[in-house]
């Protein structure tokens, strides 16, 4: 059985002008951790308070753990852990203070489940007098994990968990959600950073409302049609210029330190052809090399025609 099913999905705001989710169609397996990869204000967030019964959807239906997400959003609510972007929290509580609340709330204790947040709570054990709102980033993080997982859920929703956290507690982070899937629990989670995205099983990748690929990260890459070459110059501004002006040019962006470049054909003497005409533009010291796509490579293709 499906863990999560979304059905023509559609969220508007502001009487329907504005559409944040459109027709949004996709399936999480149960004991899966399923990435909903996109950037701000992509409709990521609308989906996760649709699905949380947050918010009624305006079309399509959906269910979480076999509930209906608009009849049945008690049963969901107690069956699932919520983790919004935004630390929502009781920042005045201490670390210890939240954590009983939220356990009290859904009629359980610490102790009764302790064994699934344990790894987690260790790290924030000696902090536990610790006012929450004193906590550093990373901490709240884990503070808000453990909150949402003290009923043993049967899914979890995390709404871009590391987004604003430093580069060692994004690592930690997603190295405690592997612990999770491995006890068993569905985990539905969202992030912006394309390099989080190979840690899930599947991934739906997910622009202005709507869904326009769903795989599983490797697969996904392979669909990239064509060669992918990475360009490097010393003057790289210059660069990107001259070659979006180059007329045998597909696409071309900045990534990291280099250009991502596709040819409109795919010939042996693409790269020749590029380094003559480059040498004629003045670049110098000018470094092609043809690279595997990434996930991002093939979003940015995507986002641009609308097409797998």
């Amino acid at each position: 059985m499906d863990a999560i099913t979304l059905d023509n999905i559609t969220k508007t705001y502001n009487k329907g002008a504005v559409l944040a989710v459109d027709k949004a169609t996709f399936s999480v397996n149960e004991g899966e951790m399923f990435g909903l990869i996109g950037p701000d204000g992509a409709g990521k967030t609308s989906i996760f308070r649709v699905l949380t019964t947050l918010l009624l959807p305006d079309g399509g239906s959906g269910t979480v753990a076999g509930f209906d997400i608009v009849k049945e959003y008690k049963e969901i609510r107690n069956c699932i852990g919520y983790m919004p972007g935004r630390f929502s929290l009781y920042q005045d509580l201490s670390v210890e203070e939240n954590l009983k609340f939220f356990a009290t709330i859904f009629e359980t204790t610490i102790e009764e489940n302790y064994d699934l947040i344990k790894d987690i709570y260790v790290q924030i054990e000696p902090f536990k007098t610790r006012r929450a709102g004193k906590l550093s980033g990373g901490m709240k993080q884990k503070l808000a994990l453990c909150c949402a997982l003290i009923h043993k859920p049967k899914v979890l929703f995390l709404d871009e968990p590391t987004t604003g956290v430093d580069a060692v507690s994004r690592v930690e982070f997603w190295e405690m959600l592997k612990r999770l899937k491995h006890q068993g629990i569905t985990i539905l989670v969202s992030t912006p950073y394309m390099d989080e995205a190979i840690l899930c099983d599947r991934i739906a990748l997910i622009q202005g409302g709507k869904i326009l690929s769903v795989d599983s990260p490797g697969n996904t890459v392979k669909k990239y049609p064509g060669k992918m070459y990475a360009v490097h110059s010393i003057n790289m501004h210059q660069l990107l210029k001259d070659l979006r002006a180059y007329p045998d040019t597909l696409s071309c962006f900045t990534f990291g330190d280099s250009m991502h470049l596709t040819f409109k054909e795919d010939n042996d003497d693409n790269v020749v052809k590029l380094t003559t005409y480059l040498a004629g533009k003045g670049q110098k010291d000018v470094e092609i090399k043809n690279i595997p796509a990434g996930i991002e490579d093939y979003f940015i293709k995507i986002s641009a025609t609308g097409n797998e």
